[in-house]
This record gives C-alpha cells, sequence and structure tokens, in this order.
C-alpha cells in the first residue's frame, strides 16, 4: 500500500468517524467534518465557541456535491451566471437551502453558504470523501486563523485529524455573497 493510499485511507475514517479534520483551503487552514454528522458539527461549534445560529459554510469539490443542501429550484435563472461563473474559486454564495437542509449548518438562515473551491488539495478531499466537508478557519475564536499545520496545533494539539498540504496564495479568507440580492456579506 503506497503512503498516498494510507493517507487517503486515514483521512476518510476520520471523516467516516466524526472527527474534526483540519485541511488546507485557498488562505488558511480550514477546520470541518462531515456536515451529515450532527455530532461532529456540535464537536466543531463547541470547540471555535461559535452559535450553531450563524450557520456554517460547506466547501465541495464540484456544484453536484451540494444539491442534497441547495434547493436548486428555487435559484432564479438570472442569477445562475453570476454563482457559476465564480467557481471553482473563493466566493461562497448564500444560496436557497433544501428542505432536508439540517439546521445545525443553516443556523437562523432561509439560505445556506456553499463554496466550490478552487483549492486542489481541498478538491481531492471533498472528491476522495465523495461530498462537501463543512469549512470555517482554523482557529479559535477571536484568534488569528491558522496558515500552517503547525499553526493549527498550537491551537488543537492532537484532538483533531490533519490533512496534509498547503495554502493557497490567496490573501483573504472567501468573499461571502447572497446569491439572491447580489449583496456582498463580507469581502
Amino acid at each position: 500500500m503506497s503512503v498516498e493510499s494510507v493517507h487517503q485511507d486515514a483521512d476518510v475514517a476520520a471523516f467516516e468517524s466524526g472527527q474534526l479534520m483540519v485541511y488546507p483551503t485557498e488562505a488558511v487552514m480550514g477546520i470541518g467534518c462531515d456536515p451529515d454528522n450532527e455530532a461532529a458539527v456540535m464537536s466543531l461549534l463547541a470547540l471555535k465557541q461559535r452559535p450553531v445560529e450563524k450557520g456554517l459554510i460547506l466547501l465541495a469539490a464540484n456544484y453536484s456535491q451540494l444539491l442534497p443542501y441547495v434547493d436548486d429550484n428555487a435559484i432564479p435563472q438570472d442569477k445562475r451566471f453570476s454563482i457559476f461563473s465564480c467557481w471553482p474559486g473563493p466566493v461562497t454564495w448564500l444560496l436557497p437551502k433544501s428542505a432536508t437542509a439540517p439546521t445545525w449548518l443553516t443556523g437562523e438562515h432561509n439560505a445556506i453558504a456553499v463554496r466550490v473551491t478552487a483549492h486542489e488539495g481541498a478538491r481531492e478531499l471533498c472528491n476522495k470523501l465523495g461530498r462537501p466537508i463543512v469549512s470555517t478557519s482554523a482557529n479559535l475564536t477571536g484568534q488569528e486563523p491558522a496558515r500552517t499545520t503547525e499553526e493549527a496545533r498550537s491551537y488543537f494539539a492532537n484532538s483533531v485529524h490533519y490533512v496534509e498540504g498547503l495554502v493557497g496564495g490567496a490573501a483573504q479568507p472567501s468573499t461571502i455573497k447572497d446569491a439572491l440580492t447580489g449583496t456582498t456579506i463580507r469581502n
């Protein structure tokens, strides 16, 4: 068995067992978990001291991975070009949530935050997992986001699973936009 396949197996096993995972994204290290595992998401929120009402971002390799969480039929035709022309890339869109999108992901919102990443390592991770991953910055509330595995280890030690890789060249975390209004939430 190759070293690469051992890492892949460990990443999948960590995800499927509900472990929190630290992984590289476009600008910072992300921390996330299986979006369908409520216990894992609650563990992430507790670790980050983040209220569930705020909602979380889902990171995916392609739009198809996001369809269980997005009400695709509620996206107006005239908004689709703006959304899909930004992907893959560092733009997170607030899209109408599906009827089955868990409230532990959407919080108090009628939308869900989703991004199709251009970061090759994050794309490979989502492809390997066969689905999206919850994505928030790898840091404790009020602290600077980790940009390396070593910085992430200073926050989380051995309490999480680490996916090997380097962050991309983006200077800032993703822009967040509301797809229906065009409003920029975070630039």
